[in-house]
C-alpha cells in the first residue's frame, strides 16, 4: 500500500516512515497540513497517518477534505495525543476510519495496517463492481436503442434522434431531410415466401440503407416494413437523389417477389422525402407527417418511386397514373 504520514513533529514522522516501511508499505511524508493535501491531491494514497494539530490543515480538516473531494478511496487514521473520547469522536465523524494514541507503538499501527488493507480491497472490489456495471448499463442502453432484427437504431433512438436534429436545426438555422420508406406489397411478400424469408428481406433492405446512408446520416426501423433515413443539413434535391439511390440499390438486389401484382417482379421500395428549412413553421412531428404524406402519394401513384414534398400542410393531389418505370417524380 502507498502511505503518507502527515506529522508537523519530525521525530514521529521518522519512527512512523520506520514503521511502515518495515512492514513492507511505501511511505511518504509531510510536515504539515497543507503539505499533505499537496501530497494527497497529487498521488493516489491508500492510508492516510495524520496528526490531529498541525500547522495549515488540522487532522480534522485534512479528513473532511479527503472525504469530500479525493474521488478514490483513502483510509484515514487520526493520531493524537488527546485521549479524550469526545475529541476521538469528533475526528470519526469529520471522517477518520481508526485513530491511534501517541505515543504509537508499532504493533498497533501494524494492526491498523491490516484492518485498512481489508477495508481498500473492498472498496477497490466495489468500484471495479461499479464501474463493470455502468459498462453493463450502457450496453443494455444501446440495445434498447437498436432495432433486433435489423441492427438499425429504433423506434426510441429515432424520436432522440429527431429532437436532437430539429433542436439543432432550429438554433443554427440549418435544413434536415427526412425519407421515409415501404417495402412494396410486404404482406403478400410474407404470405407468400414466409416470415423467415420475409425477416432476411428486412435486413437486405436495411444493409442497402446502411450502404446508402453517408457519414452524417442516421437510418432507423420504423416499424414493420417501414424505414426513416435522417439527413442534416440536406436540401431537398440532394434528399431526393439520396432517396432515389436507395430505391434503385433495392431494387438492385434483385430479390424475387412472384407474389406483386405489378412489375417489376422484385422487391422494391416507395418512398416520401420531405424537407424542413429555417423558414418552416413544421414542428419535428409534422415534418415527419409530411414526409408519411409524400410515402403515401408515392405508394398510391404505382409504387417503387420516389415522391417529394417541400410545401408545409400540402394537400394530397390527384394521384398520377400508374407507373413501373421507377423514374423519380415529384409532384407538388
Amino acid at each position: 500500500m502507498r502511505i503518507l504520514v502527515a506529522d508537523d513533529d519530525a521525530t514521529s514522522r521518522l519512527v512512523l516512515e520506520a514503521v511502515v516501511t518495515k512492514l513492507g508499505h511505501e511511505c511518504l511524508v509531510a510536515s504539515d497540513g497543507s503539505h499533505a493535501w499537496d501530497v494527497l491531491t497529487e498521488h493516489e494514497i491508500d492510508v492516510l497517518l495524520t496528526d490531529w494539530m498541525m500547522p495549515g490543515l488540522d487532522g480534522p480538516e485534512l479528513c473532511r477534505r479527503v472525504r469530500e473531494e479525493l474521488r478514490h478511496y483513502t483510509y484515514v487514521v487520526l493520531i493524537t495525543g488527546l485521549a479524550n473520547p469526545q475529541q476521538v469522536l469528533e475526528g470519526m465523524r469529520a471522517g477518520a476510519d481508526d485513530y491511534l494514541i501517541k505515543p504509537v507503538d508499532p504493533f498497533s499501527v501494524q494492526t491498523s495496517m491490516v484492518a485498512a488493507e481489508r477495508v481498500i480491497i473492498l472498496h477497490r472490489q466495489l468500484a471495479d463492481f461499479r464501474t463493470q456495471l455502468e459498462q453493463t448499463n450502457l450496453e443494455l442502453l444501446e440495445l434498447s436503442r437498436v432495432d433486433a432484427l435489423t441492427g438499425l437504431g429504433n423506434r426510441r433512438r429515432m424520436e432522440e434522434d429527431l429532437a436532437r436534429a430539429h433542436a439543432r436545426a432550429l438554433r443554427t438555422g440549418r435544413s434536415y431531410c427526412l425519407a421515409l420508406f415501404d417495402i412494396d406489397y410486404f404482406k403478400l411478400y410474407n404470405d407468400h415466401y414466409g416470415h423467415p424469408a420475409g425477416d432476411e428481406t428486412l435486413r437486405g433492405v436495411a444493409r442497402c440503407l446502411e450502404r446508402s446512408a453517408r457519414a452524417n446520416e442516421s437510418v432507423y426501423r420504423y416499424g414493420g416494413e417501414e424505414f426513416l433515413l435522417l439527413m442534416p443539413d440536406c436540401a431537398l434535391a440532394d434528399a431526393a437523389v439520396a432517396a432515389e439511390g436507395v430505391r434503385q440499390a433495392v431494387l438492385d438486389m434483385a430479390a424475387p417477389h412472384d407474389a406483386r401484382p405489378t412489375d417489376p417482379a422484385f422487391v422494391t421500395l416507395s418512398g416520401g422525402v420531405h424537407c424542413w428549412t429555417p423558414s418552416s413553421e413544421l414542428s419535428m412531428p409534422e415534418a415527419l407527417a409530411q414526409s408519411d404524406r409524400a410515402l403515401f402519394v408515392a405508394k398510391s401513384s404505382g409504387r417503387n418511386r420516389i415522391h417529394t414534398v417541400d410545401h408545409e400542410h400540402l394537400p394530397l393531389p390527384e394521384m398520377a397514373p400508374d407507373s413501373t418505370d421507377g423514374t423519380l417524380t415529384s409532384i407538388r
